[in-house]
């Protein structure tokens, strides 16, 4: 409903100033003045429409290059903290590798140790004799 209003707003708005354009130019052309007084008068106020349109531009173009610049500076501490973040888990990831390898190399050398200290004729049984 907002974007509702928000139209209906810059509608009302867009009217208001096409209607006083359009009232500014009939009374000067309706005006008692001459031919060359006229002209003067409407050669100026183009003029000054022009600056207006252009200082409009100019502030529009600074506004774009501000944003442009606070983005961009944003942007970059971004890429720079996902950097920081990619390379401290991929050390986390080369540690746990490590440690990974290390605790199957663990396993593998007890497995060994177990299956080197019983001999074939060994057994847990004891048939009851202790």
């Amino acid at each position: 409903m907002s974007d509702n209003s928000s139209s209906d707003m810059g509608a009302f708005l867009a009217g208001f100033v096409i209607g006083g354009l359009v009232g500014a130019a009939t009374a000067i052309i309706l005006a008692p003045q001459s031919g060359a007084e006229t002209r003067a008068q409407i050669a100026a106020k183009r003029d000054e429409l022009v600056q207006a349109g252009s200082d409009q531009y100019q502030h529009a173009r600074e506004t774009a290059t501000q944003y442009t610049e606070e983005y961009k500076a944003r942007a970059s501490d971004v890429i720079d903290q996902t950097r920081q973040q990619a390379s401290h888990l991929q050390e986390r990831i080369v540690l746990n590798k490590g440690q990974t390898e290390e605790t199957a190399e663990d396993a593998a050398a007890d497995i060994s140790e177990t299956v080197a200290d019983k001999s074939p004729g060994d057994t847990d049984d004891n048939n009851g004799e202790g």
